[in-house]
């Protein structure tokens, strides 16, 4: 499909919807009716931790969602503890807006489908594995995000855990072809509801897609599934002297990307460029589909620019009295030249929600990480001259760590 014609589709889509929605009456949520799960696929898959972070880019909302046939009866499976009638506070200082949206059924023949193509044969344990589950719990944590400060009248109607860009593709085409939206999950980090489901409808978990499919080492980039975690990634390059960077010393993750496969709302595959780091050939699909945050497509596979590991690094730490010192901190540290490998501002309140999990006694006020990287004097004369800013802007309790032990201990803060 030409990208012209898809993005016609995404136009006259984008308007059938905003006219569904200004006209869908409010309704509340339903528990005393909840969606029959008579036809639930049991799954054998154990199971899944949220626990560590996922590759942001498997967090895209699908473009299958543009095939959405959006019909104005309400779903059966509404998200527990919401207010329909508009905005609710969560947290300090938190709005938590709910997401509308209308729901149609899943027809049997597109559950039927998605059973057959999630379906694998264990040898091992001689049973047949299904990737697929309609369990209300597992559909309710996928539909409400942690950390998402919104909410959504519906949540998803069956999970999918693909093991392949060949099953990711074919569950876009049978959704695509049944006209029932689609959600991509992967670490649920965003805060902007990006996993919601307001239509109901596929989530499609990318957790089981974790493999390293290639490493040049000397060209120091990494072809990998989208639902490898960061740590999990940095350990496997570490026997090679090579770490995946997401910190100020080394760009944002759209600095770090080369190229993309992608799977459209049709169910095509396409990627977005070669390994070249440099190319000035066509478009810049890679750009494009990144900054579209997930709206066009569904991601199946990253290469990823690599760092050698740095010779040495020193991890400090320092108190302040408010958060305006310690930005002026970071700021003067920047402006003095020092070139910073990773900084990150903690509040009083992160502070002591992290005292609290974690069973430490860290000094509950704004605070400050950095880590200084390069040669062993380098590391620490950068270290010395931040303690130095850091003094003339009422910092406290300055200190600093070399060793491998004590640097993971601060950084797991």
């Amino acid at each position: 499909m030409s990208y012209s014609s898809w993005f016609s589709r995404l136009r006259s889509c984008s308007r059938t919807i905003n006219a569904s929605l200004r006209s869908h009456p409010r309704f509340k949520t339903n528990h005393s009716n909840p969606i029959t799960t008579t036809d639930v696929v049991t799954s054998s898959r154990p199971i899944l931790s949220w626990s560590s972070s996922l590759l942001p880019l498997a967090l895209a909302v699908s473009a299958g969602s543009l095939a959405i046939h959006v019909q104005t009866n309400p779903s059966l499976c509404d998200s527990l503890d919401v207010d329909v009638g508009g905005v609710r506070v969560r947290g300090k200082g938190s709005n938590e807006y709910l997401v509308k949206g209308s729901h149609k059924d899943i027809p049997k023949e597109l559950l039927d489908e998605l059973k057959a193509i999630c379906q694998k044969w264990v040898m091992t344990l001689l049973v047949i594995q299904d990737n697929m589950t309609m369990d209300y719990e597992e559909r309710y944590i996928h539909g409400n995000p942690l950390n998402s400060f919104h909410r959504a009248v519906n949540i998803p109607d069956v999970l999918v855990f693909p093991r392949s860009e060949e099953e990711v593709s074919k569950i876009v085409k049978s959704c695509n072809t049944h006209k029932v939206p689609i959600v991509p999950y992967g670490g649920a980090t965003s805060v902007e509801g990006h996993t919601l489901s307001p239509h109901g409808g596929v989530c499609i978990d990318m957790s089981l897609m974790k493999r390293v499919k290639a490493l040049h080492v000397e060209d120091m980039d990494v072809v990998v599934e989208p639902g490898i975690g960061w740590q999990e990634l940095n350990e496997y390059l570490e026997p090679y002297g090579l770490f995946f960077p997401l910190d100020p010393g080394y760009g944002t993750m759209r600095e770090n990307v080369i190229n993309l496969k992608v799977v459209l709302a049709n169910g095509d595959v396409v990627k977005t460029g070669s390994r070249a780091r440099k190319s000035a050939a066509g478009y810049d699909l890679t750009r494009l589909v990144i900054g579209s945050e997930g709206t066009l497509g569904v991601i199946t596979e990253v290469t990823l620019k690599l760092q050698k590991i740095p010779q040495h690094s020193v991890v400090a730490m320092c108190n302040f009295p408010t958060i305006k010192d310690a930005a002026d901190v970071a700021i003067a540290t920047m402006l003095s030249g020092i070139q910073v490998s990773r900084v990150e501002l903690l509040d009083e309140v992160q502070i002591k929600a992290i005292n609290f999990a974690n069973g430490k006694n860290l000094p509950e006020a704004p605070t400050l990480m950095f880590e200084f990287i390069g040669t062993e004097a380098y590391s620490r004369e950068q270290a010395l001259i931040v303690q130095r800013i850091a003094s003339e802007h009422r910092g406290s309790d300055f200190v600093f760590a070399e060793d491998p032990e004590t640097k993971k201990e601060l950084w797991k803060v």
